[in-house]
């Protein structure tokens, strides 16, 4: 066979070959399933919100005030106690035993006025006739004053004595929730210092304090600000949001803001008192701390696991009327439970993909399933 004859053969089978490809090509795939859902646009509020720690309306630190053994713990930790209630009492032999030296040294104290009285009244109408000389009777009134200061001064030791035997018995100082003892008995208390026994935090109202960033903080003073100009002041109602998503029933209110802001984190101190009936929240817990200030109008909201981060874009995939995917960068602002608030990026009618993210791509074909937006019982106004 020539050559020329090779290369025409060669390219018959070259010819056959692609044509045989041709006609085995793979079919296109099927369009995605993905489920979408219209974007909802409603009236929202605008929250301040922090992480805040809860401590009671009171708290007060119960001390020894005297040295001695504590003999018994006379309270249940945990529980509710009265004001007045006998919480411990430390070993009183000691405090007896002065109380008892006291009032002796006051009974000496109280005989010796008494002679010096009795001196002045005698010498009295006799230095007057001239009968005894004058020095005796000045000497006799000056005896008087010294028996009357040691009087008082017995006076104030008896008391003293009688206070330290009183601070034996320690009593609850105001009603409230009595924590943990800190000491139990044969433990050597106030020993060269008020040793701290237990804590008693006062619940009926909770507080809670918490930091909120400056801005947030101004955000909130100018608001407020704004309604005393217009002659409306309003006290922003403030919500707490527990550590398992439950809201205190109960509104509460801003008690306390610090006098300055840490220069160190820029955050500023508040402190939000709730009511707290029954007692459910307890001191030491954390929680979020919310209050509406501003009502944002036609608000666009999407479900948050509608959208995509990447290096700080966010992204969400918008399917057009023909079911293509359209990647759009979006502006995310406040999350309002389990929804976003989006600033710039989506409009009114959108429809964006809520599952199957991850599976589309730009200018692909889809299989839209529509479902409703769930809120996960978000209080979203309408």
């Amino acid at each position: 066979m020539t050559t020329p004859t090779r290369i025409l053969a060669l390219c018959g089978l070259v010819a056959s070959l692609l044509a045989a490809c041709a006609k085995h090509e793979a079919p296109a795939p099927p369009p995605t399933d993905v489920k979408v859902a219209t974007v909802l646009q409603q009236d929202v509020p605008i929250y301040v919100e922090a992480i805040g720690q809860t401590r009671g309306s009171t708290e007060i630190e119960v001390r020894a005030r005297v040295e001695g053994f504590l003999q018994t713990v006379n309270f249940e930790e945990g529980t509710p106690v009265r004001k007045g209630q006998l919480l411990y009492t430390i070993d009183p032999r000691q405090f007896q035993a002065a109380v008892a030296q006291a009032k002796g040294t006051l009974a000496e104290s109280q005989a010796a006025l008494a002679r010096a009285t009795q001196d002045v009244v005698l010498y009295e109408p006799l230095v007057a006739k001239n009968a005894i000389p004058r020095q005796q009777y000045d000497t006799a009134v000056v005896a008087k004053a010294a028996a009357e200061a040691g009087v008082a001064a017995a006076t104030a030791a008896a008391q003293q004595a009688q206070l330290d035997l009183d601070y034996t018995r320690v009593l609850a100082p105001e009603n409230g929730l009595v924590g943990k003892t800190e000491v139990y008995p044969g433990t050597l208390v106030g020993s060269g210092q008020s040793t701290l026994l237990t804590h008693i935090s006062q619940v009926d109202t909770i507080h809670v304090r918490f930091t909120v960033p400056e801005r947030d903080y101004l955000y909130y003073a100018r608001k407020r600000e704004e309604h005393d100009a217009a002659g409306t002041p309003v006290q922003l109602p403030f919500e707490l949001v527990l550590a398992d998503g439950s809201v205190l029933p109960n509104k509460g209110r801003l008690v306390f803001v610090d006098r300055n802001v840490d220069p160190s984190t820029g955050t500023i101190m508040m402190e939000a008192a709730f009511p707290n009936p029954g007692a459910i929240v307890r001191p030491g817990q954390y929680g979020r701390v919310r209050a509406a200030v501003d009502l944002k109008k036609n608000a666009i909201l999407v479900p948050q696991r509608a959208v995509s981060e990447l290096q700080g874009i966010y992204n969400v995939a918008v399917v057009g009327g023909d079911d293509t995917v359209e990647i759009r960068m979006v502006t995310p602002a406040q999350r309002i439970g389990n929804l976003w608030v989006i600033d710039a990026g989506l409009k009114a009618g959108d429809r964006i993909v809520v599952e199957g993210v991850q599976k589309v791509r730009a200018g692909m074909k889809v299989k839209p399933e529509t479902v409703p937006i769930e809120t996960g019982g978000t209080a979203v106004p309408s």
